[in-house]
C-alpha cells in the first residue's frame, strides 16, 4: 500500500504545468468509439482513471494505440461487444459514458451500474430518463443497465436536476438520433462544452453547450478527427490552494483563466494576491488569511471538486468560516482526518462550520476520496512536522505526477510503500 510522507513548513514556489482535464478526457475517450475512423486525441492526462477506461474500451474491441503518455489513437470500427463489465465500472464511474456512446452508434448498450468515489448519492435516473425520451427501452437487470432501440428519435428533454453526467451521456446518444433534440436545465461545465466541441469535430451538429439550452440535430455517421483536451481546472485549483496554505507563490501554466473564476474569487476573498495572464494564473499568499463563506454550485459556481481544498485553507484562516455543500451529501469526511492535524470544525447536515487555527501539526491521515486526498496532502505541506497520507490510490486516480510536481515547487514529499522507506525519509529531513 503506497503512501505519501510529507515534511511540512516549506512554501510552494515556482511554476507548474497543468495537464488535460480528466473529466473531459473520460467522456471524450468514450465518444471516440462512435466513429469507425481513427480518432487522434492529445493532452490526455496519464492517470489511473484514463488507463482503466482505455482497458474497458479494448475489452469491447476498440483498437487503442498509445502514441505517448499524453496521446492516443482510437478506432471504434472493430467494436464487437456492447457490454461493459462491472470490474471496470466499479473502479471508475465514468465508464457509464460508454452507455451513451454505444446506444448512439449501435442502438444497444449494456453497462454495469456505476461505482467511483464514495462522496454521496449520484443517481443515474436523469441519464435513463433522457435515453427513454429518445425512444430507447431501458431496463436494469442483474446489476446492469440495458438500453436498446430500433431507432433513436430526437426529443425535447428537461432534466429535473442539473447533472454533468446525464447532460454528456444524453448529448452523445442524441447526436446520432433522427431529427432535433433540445436539452434544457443542462450542466454548463467546461468539460460539457469540450465534449460537445469534440463531437462536432467528428461531424455532430450540437449548438448551445455552455448555455441553459443545448440543441442537437442528429446525424447518421461520424468521421475521424484530431482533438486536444482542455486543461484541468481542478488540478490547477489544487495547486493554487497549495500556494494559499503554504504562504507560497505559484504560477499555474497551461490553463484557461475563465474556467477558474470561482476559485480565483475565493482566493482573493481570503486574502491572496491573484494575477491572471492569457494562459496562466499566479497566486501569492502573504500574511494572515481571512475567513469567508462558500457554497458549492454547478458551474459557473464554486466547484464541489474544490471544496476539500477550500476547507483546508479555511481551517487556517482567522475567524469562523462556513461551507455549504449543495452537490454531494458525503463530502466532509476529510474534516475528521483534518481534525487529527489540529483543525476545528462542526458538521450539521450539508454545512460545515470551520474555526480557524494558527497552524496544523503533522499526523497520519487517510484519503477518503480523490479530492479529499489531495486536500490532505496540502494540509501536510502546511503542517509543522511529518504527515503521512494513506490510501493515495484515490489521489492517483486524478492527479498525474502529483508528488513530482509538488517537489518541483519545493515541497518535501515522497511516495513510499514500507516502514523502512518512511524511516529513511525521516532521517533525510531531520
Amino acid at each position: 500500500m503506497e503512501q505519501y510522507i510529507i515534511k511540512g513548513g516549506t512554501p510552494l514556489v515556482g511554476e507548474v504545468v497543468i495537464g488535460g482535464a480528466k473529466n473531459a478526457a473520460l467522456a471524450i475517450l468514450a465518444a471516440a468509439i462512435m466513429t469507425d475512423e481513427t480518432v487522434h486525441i492529445d493532452n490526455l492526462p496519464d492517470v489511473n482513471d484514463i488507463n482503466v477506461l482505455l482497458e474497458a474500451m479494448e475489452g469491447i474491441g476498440a483498437r487503442i494505440k498509445r502514441i505517448d503518455r499524453h496521446t492516443v489513437e482510437i478506432s471504434g470500427g472493430s467494436v464487437h461487444d456492447f457490454s461493459i463489465d462491472y470490474d471496470y465500472i466499479k473502479k471508475i464511474r465514468a465508464s457509464y459514458y460508454l452507455l451513451g456512446a454505444l446506444l448512439g452508434k449501435y442502438k444497444h448498450a449494456e453497462v454495469a451500474l456505476p461505482g467511483g468515489c464514495n462522496i454521496g448519492s449520484r443517481p443515474i435516473d436523469q441519464h435513463l430518463k433522457g435515453f427513454r425520451a429518445l425512444g430507447a427501452e431501458v431496463e436494469i437487470e442483474h446489476g446492469k443497465i440495458l438500453a436498446d432501440s430500433e431507432q433513436l428519435v430526437g426529443s425535447h428533454i428537461y432534466f429535473d436536476v442539473v447533472s454533468v453526467g446525464a447532460t454528456i451521456n444524453v448529448m452523445m446518444a442524441a447526436s446520432m438520433s433522427e431529427g432535433m433534440t433540445i436539452l434544457e436545465n443542462v450542466a454548463k461545465e467546461p468539460h460539457v462544452v469540450d465534449v460537445a466541441n469534440f463531437l462536432n469535430s467528428m461531424g455532430a451538429n450540437i449548438r448551445g453547450a455552455g448555455t441553459d439550452v443545448i440543441k442537437i440535430k442528429g446525424v447518421s455517421k461520424f468521421h475521424g478527427t484530431e482533438y486536444s483536451i482542455i486543461p484541468d481546472q481542478i488540478e490547477a485549483g489544487t495547486f493554487m490552494f497549495g500556494a494559499a496554505v503554504t504562504k507560497g507563490d505559484v504560477t499555474v501554466l497551461n490553463v484557461i483563466p475563465k474556467h477558474l473564476e470561482a476559485t480565483i474569487a475565493k482566493l482573493v476573498e481570503i486574502g491572496c494576491e491573484v494575477e491572471e495572464f492569457d494562459d496562466a494564473v499566479r497566486v501569492v499568499s502573504k500574511g494572515k488569511l481571512r475567513h469567508t463563506q462558500v457554497k458549492t454550485l454547478p458551474y459557473p459556481g464554486f466547484p464541489t471538486d474544490m471544496q476539500p481544498q477550500m476547507g483546508v485553507a479555511l481551517a487556517l484562516c482567522e475567524g469562523t468560516s462556513t461551507i455549504t455543500e449543495s452537490i454531494f451529501e458525503n463530502r466532509f469526511k476529510y474534516l475528521d482526518e483534518l481534525a487529527r492535524m489540529g483543525a476545528v470544525s462542526k458538521i450539521e447536515g450539508n454545512s460545515a462550520t470551520i474555526e480557524g487555527v494558527e497552524g496544523f501539526s503533522g499526523a497520519r491521515v487517510s484519503a477518503p476520496d480523490l479530492r479529499a486526498g489531495a486536500a490532505l496532502v496540502l494540509a501536510g505541506l502546511a503542517a509543522e512536522g511529518i504527515t503521512i497520507v494513506d490510501d493515495i490510490v484515490y489521489i492517483q486516480r486524478g492527479y498525474e505526477r502529483f508528488e513530482e510536481k509538488l517537489r518541483e515547487l519545493g515541497a518535501e514529499i515522497e511516495k513510499v510503500s514500507s516502514e523502512k522507506e518512511i524511516q529513511k525519509f525521516r532521517l533525510k529531513v531531520s
